[in-house]
């Protein structure tokens, strides 16, 4: 029983590396439309894990750095998808008229917030906090993944003299440059799954 339950969490854990292969996926948005991973291709796509009631991401969004790295990014051609990976039943789990509610109550700048119930999406990224950020370059290839920045508080004071890791790996690939970072451990609350 032991092996099983190892091997199951294991398995279940599976986590991308820089140029592997961007895991593709198909999942339901906020406004109830279907989005294609594969639609994106040539594009830079951010990947945000998001659920709202942690004190992590709300220290990101209470004080509109998320919003205006979003708006920054996407203005630039940039694809931002946040997943929602909780479960049913489990904090921050949202349906899409709620996920549509949130967007709007939370300014949120992003292209679309997916909903990912059963977290398949997130469990073969290896998405294990929230947030946890992924960046795919334009050949479909994990460029990031790990934190958004390189100061795990939740305290918005410590933004404005923090590292912004998504910020400066985007810029980066805008540019056609080589990330300079390439993972980092992931801060927040553990996924919802």
């Amino acid at each position: 029983m032991f092996l099983i339950l190892f091997l199951t969490s294991f398995l279940s854990n599976a986590e991308v590396k820089y140029l592997d292969p961007a895991p593709t996926f198909s999942l339901k948005g906020h406004d109830d439309k279907t989005y294609n991973l594969k639609d994106y291709a040539g594009k830079i796509v951010i990947l945000e894990w998001l659920n709202h009631g942690c004190p992590f991401v709300k220290k990101h969004y209470d004080s509109n750095n998320m919003q205006k790295l979003q708006k920054d990014l996407t203005t630039q051609g940039v694809v931002w998808l946040s997943i929602i990976s909780s479960a049913p039943g489990k904090q921050g789990y949202s349906t899409p008229a709620e996920a549509a509610e949130n967007k709007m109550t939370h300014g949120s700048a992003a292209t679309a917030i997916l909903i990912d119930a059963d977290g398949k999406v997130g469990q073969s990224y290896g998405a294990m906090t929230t947030p946890h950020m992924f960046i795919i370059n334009q050949k479909g290839l994990v460029a990031y993944q790990g934190a958004i920045d390189d100061t795990a508080s939740t305290d918005p004071a410590d933004i404005k003299n923090s590292k912004n890791y998504v910020s400066q790996v985007a810029s980066e690939l805008l540019k056609g440059k080589e990330p300079s970072v390439k993972n980092s451990k992931a801060y927040g609350c553990s996924v919802k799954y």
